[in-house]
């Protein structure tokens, strides 16, 4: 049986930025489709960026992403009776969206604070390199690092079910 076709997603821009990338972060940040809540949010961790680095709060949210984004990941393949974790290379689409749930999932983690300060802080961290969405970026590397062995799998049962 053929697999469900999956379409592509149209994401709008940000309305103040008027930027794709922002707009879909925002996307991923709402809860219960509270988009404007989720505006406010990055606007006011925008803000908060602007006044603590003195930059432009974009340049520091793209550094961020692109610290953030992975290269490999593992996905699981059955071969013979066993399931192999093997390295794969990451799609640019699915780089933005694994970088985004990180830095969100770290942001959410802290607490004491107002979110767009959390938010702000660890978009900062990740423009650094530190943090907990690269210590996650990090650890995925080191498991596909760990598991390069298995490489070989990767293209074995597409080919042996032909």
């Amino acid at each position: 049986m053929r697999k469900k076709r999956i379409y592509k997603k149209h994401f709008g821009p940000d309305f103040e930025y008027n930027r794709l990338d922002i707009g879909r972060f925002i996307n991923y940040l709402m809860l219960d489709g509270k988009k404007t809540a989720a505006e406010k949010i990055i606007h006011d961790c925008f803000n908060v960026l602007a006044e603590k680095t003195g930059q432009d709060p974009v340049a520091v949210f793209e550094k961020a992403m692109e610290n953030a984004a992975p290269d490999i990941e593992l996905a699981s393949r059955r071969v013979g009776g066993a399931n192999y974790q093997i390295p794969i290379e990451v799609r640019p689409d699915r780089r933005f969206i694994l970088a985004a749930r990180w830095i969100i999932t770290a942001a959410r983690g802290k607490k004491g604070m107002p979110m767009s300060k959390r938010l702000a802080e660890e978009l900062l961290a990740a423009a650094n390199n530190e943090g907990n969405a690269i210590k996650k970026k990090l650890d995925t590397h080191k498991m596909a690092e760990a598991n390069r062995a298995f490489a070989h799998f990767a293209n074995f049962s597409k080919s042996k079910n032909k």
